[in-house]
């Protein structure tokens, strides 16, 4: 089993390796087995990015916006003619199921390339009527950009930064997550065979001090980062030392409220997507789910019957449901989680520790777990998780919930179930949150702006919204009189 790449690099449209770059593995998590090597960007690496982009985007930015859209929008349709192969390739090497990666990953990032595409031709400016005179705007690129990935949604991720920043005219130099390196190569291939210029989208492989060298980089205009909060404070840290534009997209610890009146089968279903899905590898996931004191026995009964239906196993058989965790590193994680909820008092309703698969023994696969009694001081009901891992959480008072839910640093996403629609409406309007929705849970279609209030972001990703982040306006004021002075 093998996914090794051409090269570590892609660089003014074709593949490049870095001579004496640190190695960077890629690890299939089902098996623990090695499927790629890659190397780290050197500095001359990241050089030669970094001056292809400049080049390139010169070249880019010149192009009509009609044709920008027409190359974005081939590049969509080579991800979906592609879309198994590339599937396979996302699941080898985030370990997600194959069941999911199929629609969740390369497929969104299609929908994102053609949605921009097609937007790209309407960027226009707005007229300004000065009595007489007038003035006009103009929406203009802001040069290079810089995208730094998450490893939850490699090729996905990579597309909703690529996306609008190539409709408005930029470059990008795009640096994956070191634990999956593999598919925003593959999307560079598909902008490359779409017609795009060399040199405007470029993937540089790397650890986190490759990430700082991007974006201390004099050519640097702007970053856009997916991840942690902590890494996030990092990144804003440096973009603002050297003065670049930056969006942020970082975790949560999102609420899931469902009162005594909601349609239990639906309310489960969204906190099992919203918790168990991508083995809960999810920024936006509502791991605080508070449930209604006249519904939770009912609630909590059929969560634990329905959680035990989910199929453990290869990633790759697209019948399995669960897969494993990205890494060691978060499975330790995951597992010091689910022991330190037991230690502080929460009910373990289901799950609680590593799961079993004989065909898979070394994989990092951990039980669906369940905690019920949360209280929120409790760290499993304030720190996120990353794993799949439920806090259920009782309330009985409206007013009550809202604070609780509230109660947090973070603000990336929360829902709410309820069939009257007056309360849905009020609850989704004092929840602090950039995310919301009514009904459903971690639906996110491209037309709709993604992003977090408090810690859990700055700018939005995704919708017109996105524009906003990767172009600058230009004003221009047209005298159309004389000049008059005071001397």
């Amino acid at each position: 089993m093998r996914a090794q790449p051409t090269a570590s690099h892609y660089i003014n449209g074709a593949y490049e390796d870095s001579t004496g770059g640190a190695e960077l593995v890629s690890i299939y998590p089902a098996t623990g087995e090695t499927i790629a090597k890659l190397t780290a960007a050197t500095d001359t690496t990241i050089e030669a990015a970094m001056a292809a982009a400049e080049a390139g985007q010169k070249v880019w930015a010149a192009t009509p916006a009609a044709e920008r859209g027409r190359v974005l929008r081939k590049a969509a349709d080579l991800l979906r003619n592609k879309n198994r192969e590339l599937s396979v390739l996302e699941t080898l090497d985030t370990g997600k199921p194959l069941q999911e990666t199929l629609v969740a990953d390369a497929a969104s990032g299609a929908d994102c390339l053609e949605y921009f595409g097609n937007l790209a031709g309407t960027l226009t400016g707005e007229h300004i009527d000065l009595g007489g005179s007038f003035a006009f705007t103009k929406r203009e690129p802001l040069g290079v950009c810089v995208g730094i990935g998450a490893w939850n949604y490699p090729i996905q991720i990579a597309c909703w930064k690529a996306a609008p920043a190539l409709a408005c005219g930029n470059a990008m130099v795009f640096k994956p997550s070191e634990v999956t390196p593999l598919s925003a190569l593959k999307l560079a291939e598909a902008l490359t065979e779409a017609g795009l210029p060399a040199g405007v989208f470029n993937v540089v492989q790397g650890f986190g001090d490759t990430g700082a060298r991007l974006i201390s980089h004099p050519k640097a205009a702007k970053v856009s980062l997916t991840g942690s909060v902590p890494t996030g404070s990092r990144v804003a840290s440096l973009a603002g030392e050297h003065l670049k534009k930056v969006t942020l997209e970082l975790g949560g610890k999102s609420p899931l409220i469902v009162f005594e009146d909601a349609d239990i089968e639906n309310a489960v279903s969204a906190a099992i997507n919203a918790n168990f899905y991508s083995s809960g590898q999810i920024c936006s996931n509502g791991t605080r789910v508070f449930v209604h004191k006249k519904i939770k026995d009912a609630f909590l009964k059929r969560l634990k019957e329905r959680t035990a239906n989910a199929v453990l196993g290869d990633p790759l058989d697209e019948a399995v449901n669960i897969g494993p965790l990205v890494s060691r590193p978060q499975l330790d994680k995951v597992l010091s989680y689910m022991e330190l909820g037991q230690q502080e008092g929460a009910t373990l309703v289901c799950g609680g520790g590593m799961a079993s698969v004989d065909s898979l023994p070394d994989g990092t696969f951990v039980q669906p777990t369940v905690f019920a009694d949360v209280r929120d001081d409790m760290r499993i009901a304030r720190e996120e998780i990353f794993g799949p891992v439920m806090c259920v959480l009782d309330f009985d008072d409206e007013d009550d919930v809202l604070a609780r839910a509230n109660g947090t640093d973070f603000g990336l996403a929360a829902g709410v179930f309820t069939k009257d629609i007056q309360r849905a409406h009020r609850v989704i309007d004092r929840l602090e949150a950039g995310t919301c929705w009514i009904n459903t849970y971690n639906l996110t279609p491209i037309e709709m702006p993604f992003g977090g209030y408090k810690k859990s972001g700055i700018g939005r990703e995704n919708g017109h919204a996105a524009i906003e982040h990767y172009s600058q306006l230009k004003s221009v004021y047209v005298e159309m009189g004389g000049v008059e002075a005071a001397f």
